[in-house]
């Protein structure tokens, strides 16, 4: 962080560098904020992500951590170990239905969100803005409505500057019953470059071009879908035809 001076309030912004916590960035500045971009490096398959993530924080102008958590000790799933498969080519009716996909990483979110807690009671910011969305998710039970509005009434029982210094802290989800449609379209009123940001579960390498988007994971499709119904070219990369 570069300890500038602002008399704009601060919020700490949980940042992936995908479409969701890219667009995340821009609701958080045109809703009057100074975003603080946290982001994990958690022991995810492929570096891509987080490589991306601070190259976009850079390139924005935005003070940025990256936290480094050992979330592939424990495993779990396909994001974490090399032993469980990313699904790919699953239909629109499977995802976000049914069974909690592999992709799903055990308390993610909650460990996430608690280390934005004690980082934002650390730097006195009252708001902490998280891209979950419980319309075209994947099934993940940590990214539904009741969850967000348990952990903001834990983390208000559970800090110094909640239970003595009177702050109120605001778990903000603006993304939360936006379609991916919807996302895309918000970011692109408010001037979002998606090329920088990265979806892919499963990238594949391609000669002289480097590591592509696979098109057919989850995240990939949903991504996809998402561009198409907002009629907005979508700039990724892919090694597969959008089918």
């Amino acid at each position: 962080m570069n300890g500038r001076a602002s008399t704009v309030p601060r919020a700490l912004v949980l940042f992936s560098g995908g479409l969701d916590s890219t667009t995340l960035l821009a609701v958080a500045r045109s809703e009057g904020f100074d975003p603080v971009a946290l982001i994990f490096r958690y022991g995810q398959r492929h570096s891509v992500e987080v490589e991306r993530a601070v190259s976009m924080a850079r390139h924005l102008g935005i003070d940025h951590q990256v936290v480094d958590l050992d979330l592939r000790s424990l495993g779990g799933s396909a994001l974490t170990s090399d032993k469980v498969e990313v699904p790919h080519d699953r239909s629109e009716a499977e995802i976000g239905k049914g069974a909690i996909p592999p992709t799903y990483v055990p308390a993610r979110n909650t460990i996430f969100l608690a280390y934005a807690l004690a980082w934002a009671e650390v730097l006195g910011i009252a708001d902490v803005y998280i891209g979950i969305n419980a319309l075209d998710y994947s099934g993940y039970p940590d990214c539904r409505p009741e969850y967000v509005e348990a952990f903001e009434r834990m983390a208000n029982l559970a800090t110094r500057a909640s239970t003595e210094g009177g702050v109120c802290l605001r778990i903000r989800t603006p993304l939360l019953r936006m379609t991916k449609a919807d996302i895309i379209r918000r970011g692109s009123k408010l001037g979002v470059d998606y090329a920088r940001s990265w979806s892919c579960y499963s990238p594949v390498r391609r000669e002289g071009v480097g590591l592509v988007a696979c098109g057919r994971c989850d995240s990939c499709r949903l991504r996809r879908k998402g561009f198409r119904e907002a009629g907005v070219p979508d700039p990724a990369v892919y090694e597969s035809k959008d089918p």
